[in-house]
């Protein structure tokens, strides 16, 4: 344990934030040790040699005349952070990130399968390569330690429709060609994903994380989870082929069609086969919950191992021939090359699949920074959005040279659990090596259960827009699409944002009885509300958004006060005479801002009231003077401070109010 290290964690889940695991029986035992990397270090180009074992205030900062500290190293530290932690990687580190591959590639193996099978609907390889090829290139670009980049369910599941969307166009098209077909419009996708990714991250756009709320988010993802499972409910029954034939096209429609043959169509031994694997993995999860303090109980892949136990099962009874589908024999089907272009066959579907690719980029963004935020809020570094994008872009990038290859991103579930194995480096994330439905399901299982969860928060503090996002981009993505989902959400999430950002906050100040303070008449218990006299304290900078309705809303003010009120109600109160701007919370102002200004205080001017301006800061004072505002309101009209201490401000107010 490190020097000035408290008291050892005891299980995997409470590791520190600040320490790394040095070998597989001392992370078991959950011994502390120190970081591999001060991640301020990386940020502000410093060295990053740590010495392993003593505390981090013991260590030298060595000097910046060496040549690995040179301006050009720095840079190359902060845009290919790999360089910094590479160098400084030792074997004390390798136990943690040895488990946690292994244990992620028990897990993400089936998994991506069952993804490039079932919702992609091309070959079982093409989930496996997105898993092994984008994790490689993010691991040397990315800021995240910790992140698990490869297919995530929803992403695969736009990629699967956006295929069959092109498959049912062509009704003629042999097995081959629509195996062709396939493999370029997922390979267009990718590639158009990884651009997209780039493109943002290089224009430094990773502030777009912040524009969708947490509710549309949970009704995405509740939708995805419906949407999914009623795509693998049809196999589970053993309706594929008859779904084939009939091809029900919306969710909506595949559930009418499951209401209708599920009870006469059902295929018995599929269906015996598949729910029973569903139920062992259900147990074993339970199981483990039951004995989590035991460690190498909570690390069983019960996934893996219920795909191993069934596969030599099916080989043993021959399930194939009592008309089970099988994976069988998985050919590496590429088209033609391992490595090529990503346009030489793909470049016709580039036009109809954008929408989609650029779906796909966003919500993959938004999960690989929540993710990546998570562990370094866990581990105590921090991670840069914009060169996450360009980190998760170039994964792309390079995943679209295999043709067919998923788009890939990063994982909140599987992240989370690299991180309470033991991963401390990127390298962790390198050593990934019947139909799966079951294990599809089992994955949708965990996103229902927080689903009440929110419900129930968002119920209780009365969060009814958050709750009508929510249903909507449920409802839309079911009944319609996924796409149409997300994007009229979208749509609707930035109009709240654009309207919310419209409105200038300002509140009114009133005087305190007694006193020299001024205070918010709606927050301060006894604030009197000077008559004829309008204070308005404006609570941000001045822009062209949030001044074009700055007119009405000072109206509103003036009539009816801060409380919310219909305007077809009588005025509440009394024009005012004089109206005191308190501008101590603006600290810029743009041109258009400033013009809209100058044309309010003109109107209150030719109306007769008094105008003055107190706590002006000095970056909008330079622009009102060159306005012309403050020649407007004269010498007396620009005041200091609102207060008794003042005797020429309070004759300025010819004692009205005191200033």
């Amino acid at each position: 344990m490190s020097r000035g290290a408290s008291t050892p964690t005891s299980r995997f889940h409470s590791l520190s934030t600040t320490t790394s695991v040095s070998s597989l029986p001392g992370m078991a035992r959950g011994e502390e040790r120190t970081p591999l990397v001060n991640q301020g270090d990386v940020e502000a180009g410093r060295s990053t040699h740590a010495q392993y074992g003593s505390s981090t205030s013991d260590i030298e900062t060595p000097k910046d005349t060496s040549k690995r500290n040179s301006k050009f190293m720095k840079r190359v530290r902060y845009y290919v952070p790999s360089t910094a932690w590479i160098p400084d990687y030792s074997a004390s580190l390798l136990g943690g990130d040895l488990l946690a591959g292994v244990t992620l590639a028990a897990m993400l193996i089936p998994q991506s399968v069952s993804y490039g099978t079932a919702l992609a609907k091309l070959s079982p390889t093409t989930g496996l390569f997105a898993a092994s090829i984008p994790p490689i290139m993010y691991s040397l670009l990315g800021t995240s330690r910790q992140l698990n980049v490869a297919p995530e369910a929803a992403l695969s599941l736009l990629v699967g429709q956006a295929v069959s969307d092109y498959r049912r166009a062509d009704h003629h098209a042999r097995p081959e060609d629509a195996d062709a077909i396939g493999i370029a419009v997922s390979t267009a996708i990718t590639f158009q994903v990884g651009l997209f990714a780039s493109i943002l991250g290089f224009f430094r756009l990773g502030f777009l994380d912040v524009v969708l709320s947490r509710a549309l988010l949970r009704g995405f993802v509740t939708a995805v989870a419906v949407v999914i499972t009623i795509e693998q409910l049809v196999p589970m029954f053993g309706l594929a082929a008859l779904e084939n034939t009939l091809n029900p096209e919306s969710t909506l429609d595949k559930i009418i069609f499951l209401l209708e043959f599920v009870w006469t169509d059902y295929h018995k031994p599929t269906t015996l086969v598949s729910f029973g694997a569903l139920l062992v993995l259900i147990f074993m999860r339970a199981f483990k919950r039951f004995f989590r303090r035991t460690w190498w109980i909570e690390r069983l892949p019960e996934v893996l191992i219920v795909v191993v136990l069934s596969t030599i099962i099916s080989g043993r009874l021959r399930w194939d021939e009592d008309g089970i589908d099988i994976l069988g024999v998985i050919p590496i089907n590429t088209g033609g090359h391992f490595f090529s272009l990503p346009l030489k066959d793909s470049i016709r579907y580039i036009r109809g699949t954008t929408s989609t690719a650029v779906l796909i980029t966003i919500m993959g963004f938004l999960d690989s920074t929540v993710a990546a935020k998570q562990n370094a809020d866990r581990f105590g570094y921090s991670i840069s959005p914009n060169r996450e994008l360009v980190a998760l872009g170039a994964a792309n990038l390079a995943g679209s040279l295999v043709p067919g290859t998923l788009p890939a991103f990063g994982s909140i579930v599987r992240s989370k659990i690299n991180g309470d194995i033991g991963a401390r480096t990127a390298i962790g994330l390198d050593c990934l090596c019947t139909d799966l439905s079951f294990s599809i399901c089992l994955f949708v299982l965990s996103l229902f259960a927080e689903v009440p969860h929110d419900l129930i928060y968002y119920w209780r503090i009365g969060a009814w827009t958050d709750l009508a996002m929510m249903f909507l981009t449920f409802a839309l993505s079911v009944i319609w699409n996924v796409e149409i989902g997300i994007v009229v959400s979208l749509i609707i999430s930035l109009l709240l944002v654009i309207k919310r950002s419209s409105q200038t906050r300002m509140i009114i100040l009133g005087r305190i009885p007694g006193t020299d303070q001024w205070g918010p008449i709606a927050d301060t218990p006894g604030a009197e509300d000077v008559p004829g006299i309008l204070i308005i304290r404006i609570r941000e900078s001045l822009d062209f958004a949030n001044t074009a309705q700055l007119k009405e809303r000072l109206r509103r003010l003036e009539l009816y006060g801060p409380e919310r009120t219909h305007p077809s109600e009588e005025p509440r109160r009394q024009p005012a005479s004089k109206l005191v701007f308190h501008m101590a919370d603006v600290e810029t102002c743009d041109a258009s801002a400033v013009q809209i200004f100058h044309e309010l205080l003109e109107t209150y001017q030719n109306r007769g009231v008094g105008l003055y301006m107190t706590h002006l800061r000095s970056g909008p004072r330079r622009m009102f003077e060159r306005a012309g505002i403050e020649e407007l309101l004269g010498l007396r009209g620009i005041l200091r401070h609102l207060g008794r201490s003042h005797g020429q401000h309070r004759a300025a107010m010819k004692g009205s109010i005191w200033i």
